[in-house]
């Protein structure tokens, strides 16, 4: 049975969240683990998870909480799980817990993998938005990525992307909201 359980730096699986999260993701597309450790301990906007299976940990998913909508930053499931069925799990899972419409990023679909991913979430509900958006860098030296949004939105609720890309610019990234 898949569970989610939100972490902080003192709990004993924090040291598995932070590994998945260095090897899943590649540095530009993560913040300093300093400032992802403090985020963890001291944003109550943010919410930094490990996913269990039947209490074992497969997986992470970090998101924000806007109460208007919920931005997943991060989700990986360890490799000893991947092609499993988990991802899948995992967002129906949050698509039922969580009742305001759910956002996170995606490469432009430019290549195979970039593709991939953004069918997976298709079929789960999730709608493309293509939009201009950039994901501002985590790190001073790092450059914007190019970035689609996507958005599970059962009601129907979002038909102006502006304020959530503003909202995600100022708590997730730390940038001027009207950052281009």
């Amino acid at each position: 049975m898949i569970s989610i359980k939100r972490v902080r730096t003192s709990d004993k699986e924090y040291a598995f969240a932070e590994q998945l999260l260095m090897t899943a993701f590649p540095p530009e597309e993560h913040r300093e683990l300093e400032t992802q450790r403090d985020f963890t301990d001291n944003n109550e906007l943010f919410y930094n998870n490990i996913i269990l299976e039947n209490d074992v940990p497969i997986g992470i998913v970090s998101f924000w909480n806007f109460n208007d909508f919920y931005y997943i930053e991060h989700f990986a499931i360890s490799p000893d799980y991947r092609n499993g069925g988990y991802g899948k799990k995992v967002l129906e899972y949050l698509n039922q817990q969580i009742s305001a419409p759910i956002v996170l990023e995606v490469e432009l679909p430019e290549t195979e993998m970039s593709k991939r991913r953004i069918n997976f979430y298709k079929r789960i509900g999730y709608k493309l938005i293509q939009e201009e958006y950039y994901q501002p860098p985590y790190r001073k030296q790092d450059n914007k990525l190019p970035m689609f949004l996507m958005v599970y939105d059962q009601n129907q609720e979002i038909t102006d992307f502006t304020p959530i890309k503003k909202k995600l610019y100022k708590y997730v990234y730390n940038v001027d909201e009207n950052y281009k």
